[in-house]
């Protein structure tokens, strides 16, 4: 069980039975009880992201959104601030996350405690812009 909800982290990311996750960037040490690839796909319905620099993940999101199934998600994780305590430092908030998100072209529609160092934002396409 993950966190204070007791869901699994999977089940807080929105993983179904079968779907299988692409992993960017994920730090060692970093799992998921689902299968996951480390390679991008052409086509993916879920991806995880991690994150530090305001700039990596600016470059990053349109190659990922171009590869997200029009009803697919994106989830951007960055180091919490409390995580600096534990050798993670990052230019990265919730907020610059979401306009980062928001000047892709996507729309952000759930956060969540990742683990204890990593926070995530849910990113999908609006509706108006699926086809």
């Amino acid at each position: 069980m993950a966190g204070y909800s007791g869901n699994s982290l999977e089940k807080k990311l929105g993983v179904k039975d079968g779907q299988r996750v692409y992993l960017d960037g994920a730090p060692n040490g970093f799992f998921l009880s689902c299968p996951t690839t480390a390679r991008l796909p052409k086509s993916m319905e879920i991806s995880l992201t991690f994150h530090t620099s305001p700039e990596r993940l600016a470059a990053r999101l349109p190659v990922l959104i171009e590869h997200t199934t029009q009803a697919g998600m994106i989830w951007v994780c960055w180091p919490k601030k409390a995580s600096a305590k534990l050798g993670y430092t990052s230019d990265l908030d919730e907020n610059l996350v979401r306009q980062i998100g928001l000047d892709s072209g996507v729309v952000d529609v759930k956060v969540c405690a990742v683990d204890e160092i990593w926070s995530g934002l849910k990113f999908v396409r609006r509706l108006s812009d699926r086809t």
